[in-house]
């Protein structure tokens, strides 16, 4: 499932073909990290200059003769973070009611979040990272926006933002994108309903959206008041989201279902892109 060929394309697009350009990537941790990687391995290869900022404590973030590495400090152990982490994906493999589900769900995320928003902050609060940031000059920046550091510093910064992702909770990227998500034929999250559903299903199906923006309100409010005080302006979460110049967008419409995309979303995943070349 590879897509690196057409991500390298766009982003050598987006930093000038007649000359390299320099990166800032702002990854997440883990999984999401191991998928951008690679594209950031080959921007290498091609000539690019590639800044990667992480925090000093990461599972799987390590610096590599690939890229230029900063470091800040953060008040965790790796200990602290793979106890976390390994706690938040166990609650997807149990089962139960939906309010049972729901809570192990808030839950992790919070604990999560509060993780991702320490990190944000100590990175915001470091004025020598922040000054070295605002004199290199980047052409682009690369980041994941399940969390929003990375959107953060590209608003900061002024640059054009290239989105990596997944997907985001409570369907944001929809909302961000303005693509359509009717809950008469998108299943919700927990409720294990497929997109045939019969009209109460469809009731119900509707009503799952309201703790859905419960469970988004306490899990990206705190990076909006973070935003909001860096930046020195009222800044919500749709704000940083819909700056995106492009969203490569890593759904596979075989194992989820099909959406209606955007000019600039260009998906990159599994049987999406298998046999579809990227256009200029």
């Amino acid at each position: 499932l590879s897509a690196s060929p057409p991500l390298v394309l766009l982003l050598l697009s987006l930093l000038g073909l007649d000359a390299a350009g320099q990166l800032l990537v702002v990854p997440v941790d883990g999984s999401h990290w191991l998928s951008m990687r690679e594209v950031v391995d080959i921007l290498k290869q091609r000539g690019h200059e590639v800044v990667v900022v992480a925090p000093e404590v990461t599972m799987r973030i390590k610096p590599s003769k690939n890229f230029v590495m900063k470091m800040y400090s953060v008040p965790y152990t790796e200990e602290d973070l793979k106890k976390e982490f390994q706690a938040f994906f166990h609650f997807s493999f149990e089962q139960g009611s939906f309010l049972e589900r729901f809570v192990k769900a808030y839950q992790g995320i919070k604990r999560i979040t509060n993780f991702g928003v320490t990190s944000c902050g100590h990175l915001l609060q470091n004025k020598e990272l922040i000054r070295y940031l605002e004199e290199s000059k980047f052409d682009a920046i690369l980041t994941d926006p399940v969390l929003l550091c990375g959107a953060i510093l590209a608003k900061h910064l002024s640059l054009p933002s290239v989105y990596f992702l997944r997907g985001i909770p409570c369907g944001l990227d929809f909302d961000a994108t303005q693509c359509p998500r009717p809950p008469s034929y998108v299943p919700r999250g927990f409720t294990q309903f497929t997109d045939h559903m019969a009209f109460f299903q469809r009731v119900k199906n509707l009503l799952h959206d309201i703790p859905d923006i419960f469970l988004c309100n306490f899990a990206f409010d705190p990076f909006s008041k973070l935003a909001s005080e860096f930046l020195q302006q009222d800044v919500i979460v749709q704000d940083l989201l819909r700056q995106a110049s492009v969203w490569l967008l890593r759904s596979d419409f075989v194992l989820e279902y099909p959406r209606p995309l955007m000019p600039n979303i260009i998906p990159i995943g599994g049987a999406n892109c298998a046999h579809k070349e990227l256009p200029q």
